[in-house]
């Protein structure tokens, strides 16, 4: 019998390592169901998965040239037909309208009049940043101090 690259046929597995399971193909040859085509959900272990003689069904992925036999156990599970896979990337309706960066800059604070726009430079974020962080950790202070009964009071 033909191993051919799409066919399912069921195998015997004959070991098992840290990166996959060789499994047994009528025939005699052997090939190997790498650890992530076990199952569809992470797989730490593979002996959670599988046991050396076990009958499994496989779908062959692969024939190289060499005679290597790729093979998958979860592409030979047969699934209903479900929704599409989600994608990480955001849809284009969820995103934002605007770039990232795109906040203007400048507007009408600091001075400027009209609709002339003033340039704010790298030094001044970083200073205007500082002022805002130190006025923060002074309020932070202020409250966490009358919490605890404040400067000089006794703690009992």
């Amino acid at each position: 019998m033909s191993i051919e690259a799409g066919s399912k046929v069921q195998g015997k597995v004959t070991g098992i390592t840290h990166f996959g399971a060789f499994v047994e193909l009528p025939g005699g040859t052997t090939g190997l169901v790498h650890i992530s085509e076990v199952a569809d959900n992470y797989v730490k272990d593979i002996n959670e998965f599988l046991k050396v003689g076990e009958e499994v069904l496989v779908k062959v992925v692969n024939v190289e040239k060499d005679g290597k036999i790729g093979l998958s156990i979860r592409k030979a599970q047969d699934r209903p037909a479900s929704a599409p896979e989600q994608t990480s990337r955001p849809s284009a309706a969820s995103r934002p309208s605007r770039p990232y960066n795109s906040r203007p800059q400048g507007g009408n604070r600091g001075g400027a009049r009209g609709n002339v726009r003033q340039t704010v430079t790298f030094e001044d974020r970083v200073s205007r940043f500082l002022k805002d962080s130190e006025e923060r950790l002074s309020t932070i202070k202020r409250q966490t101090e009358s919490k605890r009964g404040g400067r000089g009071a006794k703690r009992g």
